[in-house]
This record gives C-alpha cells, structure tokens and sequence, in this order.
C-alpha cells in the first residue's frame, strides 16, 4: 500500500508551524540565558503554641520589636515578647485556624493605618479594615500607629477654647483645644453623652473628630454613630471601632490607631477632637495580654508599665507652633470607676497623666441632675486661659458660690433655723442647679449660655419658682435674640464685655423674664408640686434613655 503524498498546501502549513515553534524555542532560551535565578533569603517560623489571643512562635530570629508578622491564614500578629528561645506574639485577629505548627512569616514593618481626608465619615477598625458596608478604603497614606509625641519645644500654649455647648463645662470646666480632659465616673453615668455631645457640637467649629470605641458592645457604638449622622457630623468624623468580642490584641491597638489618624490632620494645620470611649477596657484588655505572655503581674495584676502605655498616647495631644501649622489634638479620655472609687489604680493613672477631669456622679443621676457633673470635684487646668473672656467676667465667682450651697444646703438638712442671707443663698443656689441641667443634644451657643449665667448671677431668676426655671430660661433665650445679635461678635471674638454691653444684657433679660411671668398663670401648691413631681419624673425618664444611652 503506498503512502500518500501530502499536498503542497499541507507542507506550507507543516512548515509555518515548525518555524514558528523554532522562533519561540529560541526566545524561551533567550529569556532564560538572560534571567540569573536570584537567591532568596527567607525566615520561617513556626507556632510552638497558641492561645486566645497570642501565640509563642519559635525562628524568625531576626524579628524586631513590635514588627507585624503573617500567619498562614493571613491573621496579623505583633512582636511583643522577644526571648531568648521564642518570641511572645500578639495577635490582631480570630485564631481559631491558627495551630502548632503553622507557618509564620516576617512582614518587615510595623502596625499601620490609612491616613487622609478618605477616612472621614467612615467606620473602620485599627488595621484600616472597613465596618461600615461602603467598600475598601482608598487612602493613599499609611501611618504608623505608634508615633513619637510632639516635643516640648515644637508645642504651643493652649489658647482656643473647645466649645462643648454644655453650660455646666463651657462656663466652669472649660477645655482647650490640646489639652487632655479625662471625663470619669460609674456605669450609666452619662459619660458617653457628654462626649457624644461634644462631638456634635464642633458641627459648625471646623474640628475634625474621632470617636474611638475600645471593647464596646456592638449596639452602643451603632447608637453612636446613628446619633452622628442624625446631627449632620458624621462626615466630619471617623470612628474606630473594636468590640468586645474581638481579639484583645485589637483592643489593645484601638486608640493608637486613633491618634495616628488624627495626627495626620493635626498636622495638616486642622484641629481635632479624640474621644477614648473607654480606657479602662483599654487597660484590661492589656493586662490580659500581659498575663498570657507571661509577663509579670503588678498591682492588681496589671503590668508595671501600664502607666506608660497610657501615657505614651496621651502626651501625643498638644497644640502646635504656628511654624508646623497650628494644629492641635484634644483627648478626651473616658474611665469607669467603681462604686465612685476614683482613687483606684488606673484612674488615678489617668488623673496624673491628663490635665484635668470631669467627674459624674451617680448620686445627681439619680437625682435627674443630667448631665450629672460634679462642679466640686471636677477641675480643668489649663482651660480656662482659653476660655471667653465674656464666661469670666459672668460666671468667675459661680463656681464658688455654687460649691458653698451645696454645703449649705447639705447642713441645712439637718434642721434648725436659717438666718434670711442663708435662705437666700440656697434659694440662689437652688436656682442655679436647675439653671446648669440640660438635656442631651440640646447644645447652646456660648452667647446663649452667657445671658442665661449672667441673668442668674445677678439674681433676676430669684422669683420665679424652681419649677419653672426651665420654662424661664427657654423663654429668655427666645426673647433676648435681638439684643444678643449685637453683642454675638464681641463675645465670640473673645473680647471682654464692656459696661454698657453688661447693662444692656441684664435690661433685656429683666424685660425678657417680666413678661414671662406676665404670660404664666399663677400657680396653686397643689399645682406646684404636682408640677415638681411630673418634672423629677421627666427628668428620671431622660436620665434613663438620654444621658445612660451609650454609656457602658
């Protein structure tokens, strides 16, 4: 049988085909003649074992301190303990895949976190992971997130207020912007919402700020972050989340993170506004850290360099020079007490390290004294050099006096009879307490708060039963806008109040409360007190769902 020939159409196409395969042989040769193999040098280690929430791994003996390192499912870890034989590893995040054996590799860098104007009005956690639904971030810096504080001589005095809209703070706590205020005190206290409230109330101040959750319920930091956005400032701000069901490694690097972010703007020449909502979660969850890395135990088991920990982040709030921008970063620490023990290890820490605290007491929560601030055991250090001048020159000699009649009207108690100066005193006083409540989210302008202190101060509210002094202040504040509109610019510029100024305020507050008390019907003391006791309950029910919201 003979065999057939192939056509010519077939050796042309036989032909293209060896070519073709001769041209990309020699290309392949070519490439690998020219490509030296390059010779690697990779550290491996390996877990040794592991527990809930740090892991010992044995090798990579050239790791450095606080270098992040790579599991084999991709969970991140810090090298926190380097020991002779092993290193102690922190770990960022779930390690239920994580076993003896796993590989683990080095990263060459440290923990870091996206920086820049794309953070703003995002929810994130500490390693830049987003919680909020809206993709992954597209920041264009990362940052470290432990950073050197600013030295001493690149800081400037604190000299601009921060406005709370919180009479009872603005007029005699007042804060700086870069000063670090601790606001302390028992569990559903209020703490969270005067924060909160704070945060707000920079809608219109151009301050960019950063609610830094640490271990919080999952439910809290959402009612936070729905109270932002239903006052139009959550695309002012960034929230940095960790619950409490996360690994205790993401707790422990929360509030750097926080500060890292804000740094960037204080830089930047922009004021920023960091609340630590709580440090004393903080505080646990690295004493837990410390215990199963076998470091050890302190003073009620903490570690001994507890104190640093804090105070490496804390002194990272400051004000610039003028000459590297101007900005500044103001913390507001949030610390739980217990049975109103403020003279326990870790506030007592954070009191030594902040320049001043607000303190909230159970005692006038339950009372319906909200916000539930303790004017004789609060203090500010620094801010009132930055306070308006128009608050010292109404409300100087308040704090004072309110902290006499707290003493007298505790003596009063006791019985007997009062001469007709301490009456009035109390009365006063009296007055001034309902004066200095205010509901959440109800945040005044300072010009407001003004006429309301100086229309107390110079006794005009004196009349007017205590029932009714909220009602009072609501209408002088109403009545009094046009006389204010002319003194606003003085006050806000933080100018002194002149006589004539000072004398136009009180008349048109006299007129303002006059016909108020023209307008409301006189009252039986029936009526009277059941309108006392319909407010007390009020105000027991605004306690409960205003002030206790959030807080944990």
């Amino acid at each position: 049988m003979s065999r057939a020939v192939p056509s010519r159409a077939e050796s042309e196409e036989r032909h293209s085909i060896r070519t073709l395969l001769d041209e990309t042989d020699e290309i392949l040769v070519q490439a690998l003649e020219g490509a030296a193999p390059a010779l690697q040098l990779r550290e491996r280690g390996t877990v040794l074992h592991v527990d809930e929430g740090v892991a010992r791994v044995r090798g990579l003996w050239s790791a450095r301190s606080e270098e992040l390192l790579r599991f084999s499912d991709g969970t991140l870890g810090i090298a926190m303990n380097l020991d002779e034989h092993e290193i102690g590893v922190v770990l960022l995040g779930d390690n239920t895949a994580i076993s003896a054996g796993s590989p683990v590799r080095r990263t060459h860098r440290v923990v870091d976190i996206p920086v820049g104007e794309e953070l703003l009005g995002r929810v994130i956690d500490a390693t830049g992971r987003a919680l909020d639904g809206k993709g992954a971030l597209r920041a264009r810096e990362r940052r470290a997130v432990e950073q050197p504080a600013p030295r001493i001589m690149q800081r400037a005095p604190v000299t601009e207020p921060l406005r709370t809209g919180i009479k009872a703070i603005d007029a005699l706590i007042p804060i700086g912007r870069g000063q670090r205020e601790l606001i302390i005190g028992d569990r559903q206290t209020g703490k969270t919402a005067v924060a909160v409230d704070t945060l707000i109330n920079q809608q219109h101040g151009g301050v960019i700020g950063i609610y830094c959750a640490i271990g919080q319920r999952g439910t809290s930091v959402a009612q936070v972050i729905h109270d932002l956005r239903a006052h139009g400032v959550l695309d002012q701000c960034v929230v940095v989340a960790s619950s409490g069901d996360d690994a205790p490694g993401l707790q422990f690097v929360t509030p750097y993170a926080a500060f890292s972010i804000a740094e960037y703007f204080m830089q930047q020449g922009r004021d920023t506004l960091v609340v630590l909502d709580d440090m004393t979660r903080h505080a646990r969850a690295y004493r837990e850290l410390s215990l199963l890395l076998r470091r050890p135990p302190g003073r009620e088991a903490y570690p001994g360099d507890i104190f640093y920990i804090h105070s490496r982040l804390l002194e990272r709030a400051t004000h610039l020079r003028e000459d590297l921008g101007g900005g500044s970063l103001t913390a507001l620490p949030i610390v739980e007490t217990e049975e109103q023990n403020i003279s326990a290890y870790i506030p007592t820490n954070l009191i030594s390290i902040t320049d001043g605290q607000i303190y909230l007491s159970p005692d006038l929560f339950r009372k319906g004294n909200l916000p539930a601030i303790d004017i004789g055991r609060s203090v500010s250090r620094v801010g009132g050099k930055a306070q308006l001048r128009a608050y010292r020159d109404v409300a100087s000699d308040l704090r004072l006096s309110y902290s006499q009649f707290e003493e007298l009207e505790t003596f009063s108690r006791f019985g007997g009879r009062l001469d007709e100066d301490t009456r009035k005193t109390i009365e006063r006083g009296r007055r001034v307490r309902e004066i200095l409540k205010q509901s959440q989210y109800q945040l005044l302008s300072p010009t407001d708060q003004i006429v309301v202190l100086l229309a107390v101060s110079q006794g005009l509210f004196d009349e007017i039963p205590v029932e009714d002094i909220v009602a009072a202040e609501n209408a002088l504040r109403e009545k009094v806008q046009d006389a204010l509109e002319e003194i606003r610019p003085t006050i806000e510029a933080g100018e002194a109040l002149s006589g004539e100024d000072r004398n136009a305020l009180v008349e048109a507050a006299r007129r303002a409360l006059e016909r108020w008390n023209e307008d409301t019907p006189p009252t039986t003391d029936g009526e009277a007190s059941e309108t006392s006791e319909g407010s007390d309950a009020a105000d027991e029910e605004e306690g409960a769902e205003g002030r206790a919201r959030g807080d944990s």
